[in-house]
């Protein structure tokens, strides 16, 4: 079976959480029997592909399943040839018009038009994927007129081997000391900036948000006002090379958002057995459990209690790091690829 993987912009998109879910998705097939494509052109381009229908020949290659990751025009593209070719059709939903508010200038204001969109561009699929049984019910609320199945985003444990040696260099690089709380991942306000910044207020723990963040107009007004002025125990390191120096360097992962589809963050902090604080939300439901492999919370107090139990007990931290790092074994991106495989099997069967 050939397989088009497409992420359009991935240039743009290689540092988001969508471009880390694609190319989750294609480390997870190449431990399968699939062959992966990973653009729709000929010519690898847009560019090229034009060139080529210019010259009488294809504009699109040959596959035996599309599967797109994003809703650009080059995606809906590749949906009308689907539809043209009767090639089935797999569209991936990485974005829902819930977790889009709040994530820059603006963006709350435009949730309700993209709730529209998506409905129309991904009732054009033969199967919808999403990473969660949360996204799912979130779809069939628009609703969408396509069969949706949740699987998992998975972790990829190899791209963090080797992180622990990773410590010493990152904490000395952002001036870190005694126990840090970390997030990982783009700074937004939906992904509870406020929340982290305010318990940094109210706390003597280090506090360090290792990820790209925008200051420039399309930035909200409190990843400015945060990430310009934030309080002293707090640190915006800024994009990092590699991600294995940001689990190595923090303590507790603190991840106090207020939406999501799933949060692959969060399971390579589990993999790296680092004791999780976590917003007590619906789609969290599904894949963790409140005292056993990490700890959820839903107010303010809640957040600084969980942190002060955890501070003051390593037994605590190392019982709750075990436990979430068994809890990622169950997402292995082995087990991700059998069920995109399946998917696909069962749209190529219609």
């Amino acid at each position: 079976m050939r397989v088009l993987n497409y992420l359009e912009l991935e240039g743009r998109l290689e540092r988001s959480g969508i471009g880390t879910a694609a190319a989750q998705q294609r480390a997870a097939l190449a431990t399968t029997d699939a062959s992966v494509v990973t653009s729709p052109w000929t010519g690898g381009s847009p560019v090229g592909a034009v060139a080529s229908g210019l010259r009488g020949r294809d504009v699109f290659r040959d596959y035996d399943v599309a599967h797109c990751n994003v809703i650009g025009p080059g995606s809906v593209a590749v949906a009308r040839h689907a539809k043209r070719t009767g090639t089935p059709l797999v569209l991936h939903a990485h974005v829902t018009a819930e977790d889009f508010a709040e994530s820059f200038r603006g963006s709350t204001h435009l949730a309700g038009p993209l709730r529209r969109y998506l409905r129309w561009f991904y009732s054009q699929a033969d199967l919808v994927l999403c990473p969660s049984a949360y996204t799912k019910r979130t779809l069939e609320a628009y609703p969408i007129d396509a069969p949706i199945r949740p699987i998992t985003n998975g972790v990829d444990t190899d791209s963090l081997a080797g992180f622990a040696d990773l410590r010493e260099e990152y904490r000395e690089r952002f001036d870190l000391d005694g126990l840090v709380v970390f997030s990982v991942g783009n700074v937004f306000e939906r992904k509870g900036l406020t929340t982290f910044c305010r318990l940094g207020q109210d706390t003597d723990y280090e506090f360090a948000w290792f990820g790209p963040y925008d200051t420039g107009p399309q930035a909200s007004a409190a990843v400015r006002r945060w990430t310009t002025n934030p309080p002293t125990n707090v640190t915006f390191t800024g994009w990092v090379d590699d991600k294995r120096g940001a689990f190595a360097a923090g303590d507790v992962y603190c991840f106090p958002t207020k939406a999501e589809n799933q949060g692959i963050a969060v399971l390579e902090a589990m993999a790296c057995g680092k004791p999780v604080v976590l917003r007590d939300i619906p789609v969290f439901e599904e894949f963790y459990t409140h005292g056993h492999d990490c700890l959820k919370c839903s107010t303010h107090e809640e957040f600084r209690e969980a942190l002060d139990r955890l501070a003051v007990s390593p037994d605590l931290r190392r019982r709750l790091g075990e436990n979430a790092r068994e809890t990622a074994s169950e997402h292995s991106l082995s087990r991700v690829g059998e069920k995109l495989v399946d998917a696909y099997g069962e749209v190529t069967s219609d």
